[in-house]
């Protein structure tokens, strides 16, 4: 399989999404949206995967290539093809499928639980609540005809799928300590004191296990979506 990566910013790549594509036998090419104006047709890849960024979603004045990001969006779910985003990516997708983008109560920037809220195909996607990274200021409601697979205690929408093929998700299962480090040297100004951000040295300090517990249950949920 083809997967097709949008990148949105230099410091924010596929992560695990990479290991997972490897290990699994899949094509994985990554594309900064941001220097490519022509983006490649649906009918060159078989998945698209939008990665996170700085940027939000309503800022078309300030990010020309967004218009042209969302057009592309819209025509891999027309085509059929699994679309999957994290962060800016799952904002993406809610604001192409008509789901209104605001800004969140609370920011949530480290990490923080997630909860399951219902099952997907008859299985739970998180046996038990676990620790996920984040780093978010919008959130976005529930697209039509879409689940809500898991929330947190800041943000009710975390994980979303629409339609068998289509996967948001608010938090970053993909992260690595690398990825950590260059979000929080990148974007300190947004680590002010409250009740859902971290510190940097907190977020770092995070363990192996935490990470290695993270991917694989984001392995599991890219297992059963594309199946």
């Amino acid at each position: 399989m083809k997967i097709l990566c949008l990148k949105h910013i230099a410091f924010e790549g596929p992560g695990a999404f990479a290991i997972w594509a490897h290990t699994r036998g899949h094509e994985l090419d990554v594309v900064p949206v941001y220097t490519n104006p022509h983006l490649p047709p649906p009918n060159s890849y078989d998945a698209l995967l939008l990665m996170g960024g700085p940027m939000n979603v309503y800022e078309d004045d300030k990010y020309p290539w967004l218009a042209n990001e969302k057009a592309t969006i819209r025509g891999a779910i027309a085509a059929n093809k699994y679309v999957i985003g994290v962060c800016l990516g799952a904002q993406l997708i809610a604001h192409t499928l008509g789901s209104k983008i605001t800004r969140a109560q609370h920011k949530e920037i480290g990490w923080h639980s997630i909860q399951p809220s219902v099952d997907y195909n008859g299985k739970s996607i998180l046996p038990n609540p676990i620790k996920a990274f984040h780093w978010h200021g919008d959130t976005f409601s529930l697209p039509k005809a879409a689940k809500n697979l898991a929330s947190s205690e800041a943000c009710p929408q975390q994980i979303f799928l629409h339609r068998k093929r289509v996967l948001g998700l608010q938090c970053h299962l993909e992260m690595t300590q690398e990825g950590i480090a260059l979000l929080t040297a990148a974007c300190s100004n947004e680590l002010t004191k409250a009740a859902y951000i971290q510190t940097a040295e907190e977020m770092l300090a995070e363990p192996q296990d935490t990470f290695s517990l993270m991917h694989q249950q984001l392995f599991t949920l890219l297992d059963m979506l594309i199946n």
